[in-house]
């Protein structure tokens, strides 16, 4: 039996897109919710979150839900890291907050929005893979201002350890970090559970068409080749940065330096991928630039 890996947009989406018990399952391991706050069905709403207003800007999710109390979950799979990332997240959890209202509205009325991001990326300092954001009162963290939260993990990061009362959330990430084509047998413990054995079924490269198998690799050569980029262009960002910032003998010399380093290279990187035929979505995706910049390119 071969299988595709579950963290592709072509395996997340089947998987997070098409099974409501299957998303609400992992959306209850994953999200910080009390026990009687968690989700009993969801409804799926359209991923393409559209503005009212036909110039502002438009975007993409893998998967966005409701549940029977107006609650919106946002997912998405993000297979590298860029500094625009949190911005982007930041954008798409608002719409989805204010689109709820209808002019002269109640605000009153609002639901919670969560955005639960897993990055197969490190972006931090911090030992810990999962990653909490709150809206609250920096001098007294109690008072919290509620209706967006986030919620970042760096699979990278993840180890299974002893269960306790996390036990789904461990069998949920154990299957997105254990499973990919080269897996031929999979673990006991994850198959043993009714939503992973679902979930890891989906996987199975049989329920492909041949045509989606071919978007799959696809997906995963542009991943390659943009992973390729990016590490170049940090590690010659680092160099420029470091090099004007010590000629400058200033800190704001060598961030700055940085910064431009990293947007050049960004333009670069970008331009190399239009030539090589991919999709201006697919660029600034991955590098973190406006469609309008690359479409400019």
């Amino acid at each position: 039996m071969r299988y595709l890996n579950p963290k592709a947009d072509l395996t997340f989406k089947k998987v997070f897109g098409e099974h409501p018990d299957l998303v609400i399952s992992f959306l209850n391991a994953l999200l910080p919710l009390e026990p009687d706050e968690e989700i009993k069905d969801v409804e799926y709403l359209n991923p393409e979150l559209v503005p009212q207003n036909p110039f502002r800007k438009d975007s993409i999710v893998d998967v966005r839900c409701r549940d029977i109390n107006g609650r919106q979950f946002i997912v998405e799979m993000q297979m590298m890291w860029t500094s625009a990332y949190k911005q982007r997240v930041l954008f798409n959890a608002s719409k989805a907050y204010v689109s709820q209202l209808e002019k002269g509205g109640d605000y009153e009325l609002l639901q919670p929005v969560y955005s639960l991001n897993l990055v197969n990326d490190t972006f931090s300092e911090s030992t810990e893979y999962y990653h909490d954001f709150r809206i609250v009162e920096t001098a007294e963290t109690r008072e919290v201002i509620e209706g967006l939260r986030f919620i970042f993990i760096e699979l990278p990061k993840f180890t299974p350890k002893n269960y306790g009362d996390k036990r789904m959330q461990v069998l949920w990430l154990r299957y997105l970090t254990e499973i990919n084509e080269h897996t031929r047998e999979v673990p006991q413990e994850l198959m043993e559970n009714p939503d992973i054995n679902k979930a890891v079924t989906q996987l199975e490269e049989s329920a492909f068409t041949e045509a989606q198998l071919l978007g799959y690799d696809k997906f995963w050569d542009i991943i390659s080749t943009a992973k390729m980029h990016i590490s170049s262009s940090r590690r010659e960002a680092h160099e420029k940065g470091f090099k004007e910032g010590r000629e400058e003998g200033m800190k704001e010399g060598r961030e700055e330096g940085m910064k431009e380093g990293r947007e050049e290279e960004r333009l670069k990187n970008a331009r190399k991928m239009r030539a090589k035929g991919f999709t201006i979505e697919d660029i600034a995706e991955i590098t973190g630039l406006a469609k309008e910049k690359i479409e400019k390119l």
